[in-house]
């Protein structure tokens, strides 16, 4: 994945970006990924377990300061924006950095977040009152007391699907090469911006699944979603594999054959099932042939007399790596699924799959692409974007800015850009 983080905390004192809140001019004029350059020197230097979920966004002509920091806190991890620049380059502008800590880990991140805040204060010879956290998900709430009392800044909690929706929309809108569609034939085709992107169904797939169906700006209502998500596939992988980060569970399933553990169409007809459109290799259950082994392992031992041994040799039939494939497969194509029939039931041809589920993993967006474009037969689309996980955060950052920034066309007029505004102006 992403390296993990190096500071350079000597980097900060030049670093003029978080003062005065509510008073700010963002321009995203310009903005793009980064691909190619180094990373900005983060504040503060530290051994945290923590690591970059997603490239940084470049905002070339923003020369404002920027007064807040946003976290979106859900049941398995704990999302992180802020803006920063780096006082070695001669450009000007900054960037727009993105961390994921484990939501376990709550205390580092509460710790980074503290040691940010004082660099801030050094650096811009400001008061704890001159920074604000911009907090969504459910450890917004969970956690208030707790980041509050250790940071001693204002905290303004946010709807969760607000945030993503407003997350979703400016990347949709303004951010160059994000979105893209996926199929192993072109693995990352990017989109650009449609004039008018409304309506779309925003699937959410963090610990559990949310289902939004987006209408408009800050028009939005939850139409579904499923307890079978990330939390499912890590709980689940932890007890079987003893894998013990997602990262692992990902790697091993990169290595598996679901084969071994699912039953195919092949595997009952010995061949297509072409009536009804079914290939041979198409899962008719997943894991479908456990039960199956299992039971011939069973019976082996009865005829041999050594049903602790066979036992032994059965629990190591099943690699942890097929095992992880299979469950990644499962989970992902319940989840393409149900996405298909709340699209259809709401005729909504768009469908954008969002959270850290996802992390740019080619097996799962593989088989939400295939579940939406075969049982839809081609009629819908799903797309994804390369800060997938950041939606959430990324909309808590943007709620703090005049109301229609992050859009084309907005307030004052000049495409990509916003006013300056104050907060009680917009509240």
């Amino acid at each position: 994945m992403s390296p993990s983080l190096s500071h350079d905390a000597a980097h900060l004192h030049d670093d003029p970006t978080i003062k005065h809140p509510g008073n700010v001019y963002i321009n995203v004029q310009g903005a793009f990924i980064v691909d190619d350059e180094p990373r900005t020197p983060e504040s503060p230097e530290s051994d945290y377990e923590h690591e970059h979920g997603s490239k940084d966004i470049r905002l070339p002509n923003h020369t404002a300061v920027v007064s807040h920091i946003a976290v979106d806190i859900g049941g398995s991890l704990a999302k992180l924006v802020y803006f920063s620049r780096d006082p070695t380059s001669k450009e000007l502008g900054g960037r727009l950095n993105f961390l994921k800590f484990e939501t376990a880990r709550i205390d580092e991140c509460i710790d980074f977040l503290r040691k940010l805040k004082l660099k801030y204060e050094i650096i811009n010879g400001s008061r704890p009152s001159d920074l604000c956290v911009m907090a969504t998900g459910g450890g917004a709430f969970k956690y208030y007391d707790q980041i509050k009392g250790a940071l001693e800044v204002e905290v303004v909690r946010e709807d969760e699907m607000e945030c993503l929706i407003i997350g979703l929309d400016f990347f949709i809108t303004e951010i160059p090469h994000e979105v893209f569609t996926y199929s192993q034939e072109e693995p990352m085709r990017f989109i650009a911006a449609r004039p008018n992107i409304y309506p779309y169904l925003l699937v959410n797939i963090g610990s559990g699944v949310s289902m939004v169906k987006v209408s408009g700006p800050r028009q939005y209502e939850r139409v579904g979603g499923t307890s079978l998500g990330g939390g499912t596939l890590w709980g689940l992988l932890s007890l079987l594999t003893g894998a013990r980060t997602f990262e692992d569970m990902l790697r091993l399933a990169e290595q598996g054959d679901n084969t071994a553990v699912d039953m195919l169409v092949g595997d009952i007809y010995g061949t297509d099932y072409g009536k009804i459109g079914l290939k041979s290799t198409t899962i008719a259950s997943s894991f479908g042939k456990v039960y199956k082994m299992k039971r011939q392992a069973e019976q082996e031992a009865e005829d041999t007399g050594n049903l602790k041994e066979s036992s032994y040799e059965y629990g190591r039939t099943f690699r942890p790596e097929d095992v992880s494939k299979s469950l990644l497969y499962a989970v992902s194509n319940n989840i393409g699924q149900i996405a298909y029939l709340h699209a259809e039931k709401h005729n909504l041809e768009h469908i954008y799959f969002g959270g850290s589920f996802i992390g740019g993993h080619p097996q799962t967006m593989h088989t939400l692409s295939y579940a939406i474009k075969f049982w839809s037969k081609g009629e819908k689309q799903a797309y994804f974007l390369r800060h997938e996980g950041y939606l959430g955060s990324v909309g808590a950052f943007l709620k703090r800015q005049p109301r229609n920034w992050g859009r084309r066309n907005s307030i004052d007029g000049r495409p990509g850009t916003a006013s300056s505004m104050s907060e009680d102006s917009k509240r």
